[in-house]
Order: structure tokens, then C-alpha cells, then sequence
């Protein structure tokens, strides 16, 4: 082989190489810019893509939900206590051209301008508001701070997610006087709880007591009721037999009057009753 057919098979397979690497693959949590000579040429939203080598420049964008940490800074609330703020910001690039443009052609860096923001936002926001309230409505200051930033970085194709404050703390001082007010607050909702329990439980055994007497008042009328009935069947049952009922009359007469009567089944015979003599006991 010559030399001359030699640089031509190697010039060819050089040339060869530098083509292919023109493919470029862009992944699904990507999207990507093509520029040509420093232009912008073409959006990329995934796959398999060719650029020409050494014209073309692909600019690959990550378009998926980050965190950012933002270094804790002081802050002066509204009744001027000294807190040590420490936020997290949840962010991602929105997906579509003109945002993707955005990040990378509207900013310089648009995550650091994101942590900048972010200390700004949080001394605005929180600067106007006293420390009971940053303490006690950290969703409502979330959500305020995420607000703020979302539109204020909508011009570098970011959309905020949300904001989380991880932790706020007090000067010394004022974190012992919180504790000492938690405790007190914690002691007195168990004293009314304590109070509770027993107004509860006085409750209970006054009904308790109130069932057991009417339970005792429903017992006397049902006796009363029974005896009741009792004497009426009695009474219905005498009326039924009056002839028993005069046995019974003369019975107790002959008693009173210490007199000797000779009953039969019939009633008292009429010839005996005359030729009854009363007999006085010795």
C-alpha cells in the first residue's frame, strides 16, 4: 500500500469519526438547546439528535424537581428579636422552549440568583411579622415565600415548588421565656383536663344515683299496681258468690254474739232457727 493511499484511508476514517460523534442523545429528565455559530438554532425535547460537529454546541437542561439549600441567615422580626432563619427552596425549570430559553438566556446563573432571592424574600417576609407569628404559622409563611419567589423568578423560566423553613431559632433569652410559657401552657390544659375528669365522673353518679331512685319508684308502683289488681280479683270473686259471702256475714255474727246457729248447705233452715235457743256461756 502506498503512502498516498494510506493518508487517504485515514484522513477518510478520521473524517468518518468526527461525523458520528455528532449524534447526541437527550434524556427523558432533560431537554436541550442547539446553537450554530453562537446563534440559537433548534429545541431539542428528547431522544436521539444530530449536531454538526464543531458548528453546533448542544446546551442539555435538567427539567426536573430540585432542592436548594439556603445558608442560614439572621433576621429581625417585627418586635425586633434576632432569629436564625435556615430555608430550603424546592424549584425546577419549566419544560416547554421558551422556558428552557429563559433559564439560560434571561440569567447568568439563575441558581444563585434563586439563593439571593431567597435571603431577600425571607427578610421582607419575615421583617414584617412579629416571632410568635413566625413561629406558630410556618405553613402560611411557606406558602407566602414560596408566592413571592415563584414570580419573582418566572422571568428566568423557574417555577418554585415550595418552600420549607427548616428551623428558626430565638436568642437564648427569649427560647427559656418560650419554654417557661409552653410549661405553664401544658400545666394548665392538664389542670383543666384534671377538672374535667371529675366534673365527668361527678356527672356520672349523679345520673347513676337518679336511675337507682327512679328504678325504686317504678318497683313501688308496680307493687302498688299488683296489690291493686289482688284486691279487685278478690272482691270480683265475693261478688260472684254472694251466698258464701252471707255464710260468712252470719259466720261472723254468730261470733259477736257468742249464738249457736245450725248451717246446712242451703243456708240457715227456718225450723231450725226457731227452735234455736240461745245458750249463754257459764
Amino acid at each position: 500500500m502506498s503512502i498516498a493511499t494510506w493518508i487517504g484511508y485515514s484522513v477518510g476514517i478520521f473524517i468518518g469519526l468526527i461525523l458520528l460523534s455528532g449524534f447526541r442523545i437527550v434524556r427523558p429528565t432533560q431537554k436541550a438547546l442547539i446553537e450554530r455559530l453562537g446563534k440559537y438554532q433548534r429545541f431539542v425535547f428528547g431522544g436521539l439528535t444530530y449536531i454538526i460537529p464543531f458548528i453546533d454546541k448542544i446546551i442539555k437542561v435538567n427539567i426536573t424537581e430540585r432542592m436548594m439549600d439556603i445558608e442560614p441567615q439572621d433576621i429581625i422580626t417585627k418586635d425586633n428579636l434576632n432569629a436564625k432563619v435556615d430555608l430550603v427552596v424546592y424549584y425546577q425549570i419549566k419544560n416547554d422552549e421558551t422556558n428552557v430559553k429563559k433559564s439560560r438566556y434571561n440569567v447568568d446563573d439563575f441558581e444563585q440568583q434563586i439563593v439571593s432571592l431567597a435571603q431577600t424574600t425571607a427578610r421582607n417576609v419575615i421583617g414584617d411579622m412579629p416571632f410568635r407569628d413566625v413561629n406558630n404559622q410556618r405553613n402560611i409563611l411557606n406558602m407566602a415565600l414560596a408566592k413571592v419567589l415563584d414570580k419573582e423568578s418566572d422571568a428566568w423560566g423557574v417555577k418554585v415548588v415550595r418552600v420549607e423553613m427548616k428551623e428558626i431559632q430565638p436568642p437564648r433569652d427569649v427560647q427559656d421565656s418560650m419554654n417557661r410559657v409552653i410549661k405553664a401552657e401544658n400545666l394548665k390544659d392538664a389542670s383543666k383536663d384534671e377538672a374535667t375528669a371529675k366534673e365527668v365522673e361527678a356527672d356520672g353518679f349523679r345520673r347513676a344515683e337518679i336511675k337507682k331512685a327512679e328504678g325504686m319508684k317504678q318497683a313501688s308502683i308496680r307493687k302498688a299496681e299488683g296489690e291493686a289488681k289482688a284486691f279487685k280479683l278478690i272482691n270480683e270473686a265475693f261478688k260472684g258468690n254472694a251466698q258464701l259471702l252471707k255464710r260468712l256475714e252470719v259466720t261472723q255474727a254468730s261470733l259477736e254474739n257468742n249464738t249457736k246457729f245450725v248451717l246446712t248447705e242451703k243456708g240457715i233452715s227456718p225450723s231450725i232457727i226457731m227452735d234455736a235457743i240461745p245458750t249463754k256461756s257459764i
